[in-house]
């Protein structure tokens, strides 16, 4: 098992803004730990002749022409059932 010590798990904890006592910073450390050693086991493995796999499933994406459709509607009533509107274009709040 690969070591992590308790002030590198406390600095982790901070820096996802976790507040975790004692017990939770060690159980976290242990747990970190074990996520490194596997990782470590992983990186021995030879991996050469092995072709990348990035996509398993057989999807792929569908693609459709992005063509403007006609509509009975035009902007100015669309625009008329907004509650605000400027320059012709929806008015709304501030968002920070």
């Amino acid at each position: 098992m690969t070591h992590i010590s308790d002030e590198d798990t406390r600095h982790l904890a901070q820096l996802s803004g976790l507040q975790l006592s004692d017990d939770e910073l060690k159980q976290l450390g242990s747990t970190i730990g074990n996520v490194l050693s596997y990782v470590q086991e992983l990186d021995e493995l030879t991996t050469d002749g092995v072709t990348p796999t990035y996509q398993v499933s057989g999807l792929q994406n569908v693609w459709r022409t992005d063509d403007v459709q006609a509509s009975a509607v035009t902007r100015k009533e669309l625009l008329a059932l907004a509650p605000a509107s400027q320059s012709d274009q929806i008015k709304v709040p501030k968002v920070l």
